[in-house]
């Protein structure tokens, strides 16, 4: 059967026709203002749309329209926030430089708002936090990613507790994304071979204010079935499909932004599943510029950005080497290299033929500048990835770190927000990259504050109440039961918030572990605490499901399931009740695995206080002012002993300081104590993790020296990476052949300091010249347990002399530090080009 397709808008009167453009903009997403236009429209219609505001406006009646057309106060509320969405778009920035030249920004998930569901997780609302920083500042930044048909599954509970899996597809003419076209009018498209098979894909542009996120869509006719399914879900399918997803994301995502006229001059991979993107970027110069590997890598590498955010190995995506040969092995005659250096690309060790290809090693090794996601990750980052720079001391492994952060705007409930715009001023819209700002939150008084909260927690309870009733009414429960849910929870006691994907090192169940502890504390009809759990269990991970069940069932035998509720499908929208809603959000992951999470930040700036395991973000922001710490930052080999020690730790939190603290009010009914440290908490998060604080460091770290180097490189003709090219393979055919023939220094057994130290070295080259290499004196307190030097200050040693073929270096350096010190010599390679000395297989020590 043959079907003629068309699509079909709604009709909106002129005076309304504004409507459409702020609906197609996900500006509208961290503008409550812009939301309320839709909700005024039609109540009924925007819950029925599930807030999704392109078809919230396909589904009001031409009658309503005509009403809302004549009603001089809707118009004129649409009037101002037109205008200001206006304004925003063609205000001043805090970049304003040039935009000829793109950052393009790949990632595998975006969450961006509730009504464009192609997001999982944490991973998808970092990317999506990251395009609303990029657009509030104006930076020349473009995202890729794919267009799912199903996006992330939707979770529902059984009666019995049990997570299962439905997959609604997703309407995307109802959505804010729009097709990509040629000049004829026809969609953009583009190709990727497959093993063989050539997959098609279309271009779709979201709206992200200022910027743009382009996804893919393979959902075509030209397609058969299996490449169609390609973008079916997000990380559904098989290895397979994860395989097919991921060349389309990297390398037809390079092919997008060309067929659109963008020049990606620099690229930021989210993780490793964007790593084939550098693969590309090399194809490119090889085939149209007549590269070799080696030229055109060099021409990548100081452009290329990669973020890691797993903390565990197994984490960390692989492929086996069948997997790789059946879709790459045609690549190295096109990119001129042997299959043995190809499997190098994704190998710690490129000659161990047991090893898989990983996809964070392709990517660390096409990136000049790679980072994890807090101090504790990088830390954690250049241990687990030291094996690529054999040699080289820990604390040089280069990976660094950029915090995480999240959007305040979109974050921080609608209600805290007028607070803060009424008393921290226009700056705080209008100059998002002005932290200080967050300083007047003394302005506030207590009252307001601590009534704002409360105005959230009761929305949070109804909320939840609304939530329950729904799950007992589709699981048939009996009405009585359904009726309980009316006094589930209450809106005045102590609410303790649990909300993050359910994965067993989460320890969703610890404040479980002692149920008599436990009860105690949610049975005190004086002091109650309450608890609220949200969290989505991958659909493979039973354990994680079993967490969610233990919850469900440990509330039901007990008889509370009024003071512990498990609220379903936890999304972008139940994380905003609850961020705002909660007076504790508590976080349990075993330390050091939970790379950064977000969830807290969200809530600190809603003037809700952690309590959390020492890991992640929390590492770094704790201080006793804005939250509690579970335990020291220790780490244990014996997990089920951690888990004892740190239930009880959390219990004690709970028994002697939170709940007292809590309930401590003054005449006037206010917790003063707790007040001051909610302040505190919103004064110091909103400052240190916002996500413009995060795109100001990804900036000026790694974004600008990136765009300052493509600029460099392309502006002579390549000439540069060329040279460095060359350069390199020089240095592998000489590298063998340097010798630190003796090191002497007239140090004597005992040194005061401020005495001078020299130290001289005499090192053959071979055929390398002195400029070539770089030799330092690496000099500094010396561990008597590892017998290391540790905390090394390093000084380049100058060329002295000569002595036949060898070369005499020198250096003289100051005893600063005191205690047991040592020396020793090591040579790096040493260019204009490079961007930092640590290349693999570069480094030999005296």
């Amino acid at each position: 059967m043959k079907i003629s397709t068309y699509t079909v808008k709604p009709k909106l009167p002129n005076s309304l026709k504004p409507l459409e453009e702020i609906a197609r903009n996900l500006w509208l997403s961290w503008n409550f203002d812009a939301v309320q236009l839709f909700i005024r429209l039609d109540y009924d219609v925007w819950l029925q749309s599930q807030q999704n505001p392109v078809r919230a406006l396909g589904m009001v009646s031409q009658e309503r329209f005509a009403q809302a057309a004549k009603d001089d106060s809707y118009l004129a509320a649409l009037n101002e926030v037109y205008d200001r969405f206006l304004k925003y778009k063609k205000g001043e920035t805090w970049y304003r430089g040039p935009r000829k030249d793109v950052v393009a920004y790949f990632s595998m998930e975006y969450g961006m708002d509730v009504s464009l569901p192609i997001y999982s997780g944490g991973l998808g609302i970092l990317s999506g936090d990251h395009m609303k920083s990029s657009s509030d500042m104006g930076l020349p930044l473009v995202g890729i990613g794919l267009l799912y048909r199903q996006g992330y599954f939707k979770q529902v509970l059984n009666a019995d507790g049990f997570q299962q899996e439905s997959y609604p597809e997703n309407d995307w003419y109802n959505m804010p994304v729009d097709k990509k076209t040629d000049r004829d009018g026809m969609p953009l498209k583009i190709s990727v071979d497959l093993a063989g098979k050539i997959a098609i894909a279309q271009i779709w542009e979201v709206k992200v204010g200022r910027s743009s996120l382009y996804l893919l869509d393979t959902n075509i006719e030209e397609n058969d079935g299996d490449i169609r399914n390609i973008t079916a879900a997000l990380y559904g399918g098989d290895k397979e499909t994860r395989m097919q997803q991921e060349i389309l994301l990297g390398i037809g995502g390079i092919r997008a932004l060309r067929a659109m006229g963008i020049n990606p001059a620099a690229t930021h991979m989210n993780e490793g599943h964007a790593a084939f993107l550098g693969l590309e970027r090399i194809r490119e110069l090889v085939q149209e510029k007549g590269f070799t590997f080696d030229e055109a890598k060099e021409a990548v590498w100081p452009t290329n950005i990669f973020t890691t955010h797993t903390p565990v190995p197994a984490g960390n995506e692989r492929f086996d080497i069948s997997m790789i040969e059946k879709y790459f092995h045609s690549w190295t005659s096109i990119l001129g290299i042997s299959w043995h250096d190809f499997l190098g690309l994704g190998r710690i060790h490129p000659s161990d033929e047991r090893e898989t290809y990983c996809m964070t090693v392709l990517a660390l090794k096409m990136a000049a500048y790679a980072n994890g996601v807090a101090k504790l990750h990088g830390v954690v980052s250049r241990d687990m990835w030291k094996g690529l720079w054999p040699s080289l001391p820990l604390d040089e492994v280069p990976i660094g770190h950029v915090t995480n952060g999240v959007h305040p705007r979109t974050w921080v409930s609608n209600n805290m927000i007028e607070l803060l715009d009424r008393y921290l001023g226009p700056h705080f819209e209008e100059e998002p990259t002005d932290l200080a700002v967050w300083d007047r939150m003394n302005r506030i008084s207590d009252e307001e504050l601590w009534r704002t909260h409360e105005r959230r927690r009761e929305r949070l309870v109804a909320f939840a109440r609304d939530r329950i009733r729904q799950h007992y009414t589709r699981t048939g429960a009996v009405e009585r039961r359904i009726q309980q849910a009316e006094d589930a929870l209450s809106p005045y006691a102590l609410t303790l918030a649990f909300a993050r994907r359910f994965a067993t090192y989460k320890r969703g169940n610890l404040l479980l572990r002692d149920p008599e502890r436990l009860l105690r504390l949610v049975r005190d009809t004086e002091r109650p605490i309450q608890l609220i759990f949200a969290g989505k269990a991958h659909p493979m991970d039973m354990p994680g499901k079993d967490l969610i069940r233990d919850i469900i069932h440990f509330a039901e035998k007990y008889d509370v399931t009024s003071r512990i509720v498990f609220i379903e499908n936890y999304d972008m929208s139940v994380a905003r009740y609850l961020t705002s809603g909660a007076d504790v959000w508590l976080n349990t992951p075993r330390r050091p695995m939970e790379a950064s999470g977000t969830s807290g930040m969200k809530a600190a700036m809603n003037g809700v206080l952690n309590c959390s395991i020492l890991d992640g973000w929390w590492d770094e922001a704790y201080n006793p002012d804005v939250g509690w710490a579970i335990g020291q930052g220790e780490q244990y080999a014996d997990t089920n002993l951690q888990d004892d020690i740190e239930s009880k730790a959390l219990y004690d939190l709970l028994e002697r300081d939170i709940i007292p603290l809590f309930y401590q009010r003054g005449r006037d009914g206010l917790p003063r104590e707790w007040i001051r440290r909610m302040k505190a908490s919103m004064r110091e998060i909103g400052q240190s993790m916002s996500s413009h604080r995060m795109l100001m460091d990804y900036s000026n770290q790694f974004y600008f020296p990136a765009l300052k180097n493509y600029r460099r490189i392309v502006r002579d003709d390549f000439i540069e990476s060329k040279a460095l090219a060359a350069y390199f393979g020089k240095l592998r055919q000489a590298w063998d052949t340097l010798r630190i023939i003796k090191i002497e220094s007239n140090a004597k057994p005992v040194m005061q300091r401020g005495d001078s130290l020299t130290v001289t070295a005499l090192i053959e080259l071979g055929s390398l010249n002195p400029e070539e290499l770089l030799i330092e004196l690496y000099q500094g307190a010396v561990s008597n347990q590892s017998g290391y030097i540790e905390h090394a200050h390093r000084t380049e040693m100058k060329v002295v002399g000569q002595d036949g073929n060898a070369f005499q270096y020198q250096v003289r350096i100051e005893c600063t530090d005191t205690g047991f010190q040592g020396h020793t010599i090591r040579i790096l390679p040493k260019h204009e080009a490079l961007v930092h000395p640590y290349r693999s297989g570069f480094i030999k020590w005296a």
